[in-house]
């Protein structure tokens, strides 16, 4: 008999999953109901006359952060460890998870880390700059469902459940 996993690991690593799954749903959300609307440099100067453009702008930012957050410190390295690798710093969980296939880059990865503090840093200041944000973190939210979706294919390959 071969272990594919390390059993002690599977529960924190699901719970992470779980976790993520809703977020993925809560973000996806947002990021569909937010970039369904035409977003050009007027929407943007209109931020800070619209409280109901600019309230859902903030779930979009808070939600894509804690997504990104969550991937990088918790369903990481927990699958990780799942996977028998001991734990490491962000940078080599994301390295490990490019060569597990979790990710196309770690540098993106990364880069939409800087995306999440030019959009919550440039809200109101810059328009030009938070305009090109705006527009990058439509598909960096694309990156981050698409990890949570590998890490969850993984896990159904491995036969791990949730336990109810």
């Amino acid at each position: 008999m071969s272990l594919t996993y390390l059993p002690e690991y599977a529960e924190s690593a699901m719970l992470a999953l779980d976790l993520a799954e809703k977020e993925v749903a809560h973000l996806a959300y947002t990021s569909r109901t937010l970039f369904a609307q035409k977003i050009d440099l007027q929407w943007v100067q209109a931020l800070p006359t619209r409280e109901d453009i600019a309230e859902k702008i903030d779930a979009f930012v808070g939600r894509f952060g804690r997504l990104q957050d969550h991937i990088g410190e918790k369903l990481i390295p927990r699958f990780a460890a799942l996977l028998g690798s001991a734990p490491k710093s962000l940078l080599d969980n994301l390295a490990y998870a490019e060569k597990a296939g979790w990710i196309d880059s770690a540098e993106e990865f990364v880069g939409a880390r800087k995306l999440r503090n030019l959009l919550v840093h440039e809200y109101m200041a810059e328009a030009e700059l938070f305009l090109e944000a705006l527009q990058v973190a439509d598909g960096a939210t694309n990156m981050l469902i698409d990890v949570v979706t590998k890490i969850k294919q993984q896990a159904d390959t491995l036969g791990i459940k949730l336990r109810s």
